[in-house]
């Protein structure tokens, strides 16, 4: 068996033992077998014969490694090379960059930060914060491509599940008190849905039973929820509506109403368009900021949207719905706009589109029991929350300080607006600070007393 001649580039000789002459392009010094020359590289010959005969052929090495899409991740260290084939690193190095990206685990090194993915310290908050230590070109093309931290959106799919069997819940209960799973007396609801005596008893936002409201007083009757006369001719008192255990003698503090409603929906209608957005929208930033950080952004999002809609919607409508955590998903979006805006392909097409997807946003804010200020909060708090844990591509250092300038910026301004928007809702009047701001969720009509008292 013949030793393998190593991979070095050596002078021709003026012609081989048997009288013929090289081809004056050949790179490599052909090999010898029985007699016969295989004539490696030698371009003049490749349509003519083959490259080398049967028993040479058979005896080349063969290279059987496995396909790893992300090099990034390698699955095996690259081989020790031989001493003597030291000096060809460079073309191994340029062949994997020839064939469109670091091949065999080689990468590039990144520019801002000069270490690979793998050598940066992991510990436990390292799935909420972006770390971005993967080469900076690698990470703009998995950007183009859509290529987030994982591959499924784990709890946006438990969050759909979990809203869809929850709404089911919803018009059982209607059921069993009107005798229809949706609301057609004595007040219709427009989405397909239970009536707001029963959104109330589920767990809608409903600021009476969270806290001691003069212009609706605990001592105050409404329509109980089997009631289907117009004008009702049953009546109950606001502390069975709301149930939940009452209020035991003290004042009302259900303080947990600023979560349920996230997870209720005024209708059928109400839902899937929510739906729909959360399993496209929704989903998609989930892949790209990783199920902890999303985590953190979708339940702040829609809690800091009840607190608002808390402070300044009409506090004698129920108010339900995840629009607010869908929102602050959407101002996601937004920041990655602005932070990418030179990465992505035809930006300003982009954000026409994203306006217009807003605006559609804030006029369904308007249909009864969705609360606009529940999607301006939570988009608020998106963008607060998505500046701080969505992984931004800096292309260089100034990009870097800006975007972590903001970041030290967010979280303070979060917890004030959280503290004050919270403090304000139990101490002060809601209407005091905005009078007018009650028109950005509620259309004047005389079903609604033109926006003002109570709304009802």
């Amino acid at each position: 068996m013949t030793e393998p001649i190593p991979l070095t580039t050596y002078p021709h000789p003026a012609e081989y033992d048997d009288g013929s002459t090289p081809h004056p392009r050949s790179s490599y010094m052909d090999q010898k077998t029985d007699g016969q020359y295989s004539g490696l590289y030698d371009h003049a010959s490749v349509n003519e014969q083959p490259l080398y005969p049967g028993h040479a052929r058979d005896s080349l090495p063969r290279i059987d490694e496995p396909f790893h899409a992300y090099p990034d991740s390698p699955a095996h260290s690259p081989p020790e090379l031989h001493p003597n084939d030291k000096s060809d690193v460079s073309l191994v190095r340029n062949a994997g960059k020839f064939s469109g990206g670091p091949s065999y685990g080689y990468v590039e090194a990144d520019p801002l930060d000069g270490k690979h993915e793998d050598s940066a310290p992991r510990g436990p908050l390292a799935r909420f914060f972006p770390s971005g230590r993967y080469p900076l070109q690698q990470r703009i093309e998995d950007k183009k491509r859509g290529i987030g931290r994982q591959k499924y959106p784990i709890l946006t799919w438990v969050l759909t599940a979990t809203m869809i069997a929850v709404f089911i819940y919803e018009i059982v209960v209607n059921a069993k008190a009107q005798g229809s799973p949706f609301s057609f007396k004595p007040v219709v609801n427009p989405m397909l849905g239970p009536s707001g005596s029963a959104l109330i008893r589920v767990g809608a936002r409903f600021p009476p039973c969270m806290k001691t409201v003069q212009d609706v007083p605990v001592t105050l009757q409404l329509p109980c929820l089997n009631d289907t006369a117009n004008p009702p001719d049953r009546l109950c008192t606001i502390e069975s509506i709301c149930d939940h255990g009452g209020f035991n003698g003290q004042e009302p503090n259900q303080w947990w109403r600023f979560i349920t409603p996230i997870f209720l929906h005024a209708g059928l209608i109400h839902l899937a368009l929510n739906m729909l957005a959360q399993m496209t929208a929704a989903a998609q930033i989930e892949k790209e900021m990783g199920t902890g950080g999303f985590f953190l952004l979708y339940f702040s999002a829609g809690i800091f949207g009840n607190v608002l809609g808390g402070n300044f919607s009409l506090v004698g409508v129920p108010s339900v719905g995840a629009s607010g955590a869908i929102f602050g998903t959407v101002a996601v979006a937004w920041v990655d706009l602005f932070a990418h805006w030179r990465l992505l392909y035809r930006p300003g097409k982009r954000l026409a589109f994203m306006i217009v997807e807003l605006v559609i946003g804030v006029a369904i804010g308007y249909i009864p029991y969705v609360d606009n200020f529940a999607h301006i909060g939570g988009f608020v708090m998106g963008l607060l929350v998505g500046t701080t844990f969505y992984p931004v591509i800096s292309p260089s250092r100034r990009h870097k300080l800006i975007m972590w300038g903001f970041r030290v910026a967010a979280i303070p301004i979060a917890v004030i607006l959280y503290v004050l928007l919270i403090r304000n809702f139990y101490t002060s009047d809601p209407y005091a600070a905005c009078s007018g701001c009650r028109y950005l969720s509620c259309f004047p009509t005389n079903n609604n007393n033109h926006c003002k008292g109570t709304g009802e």
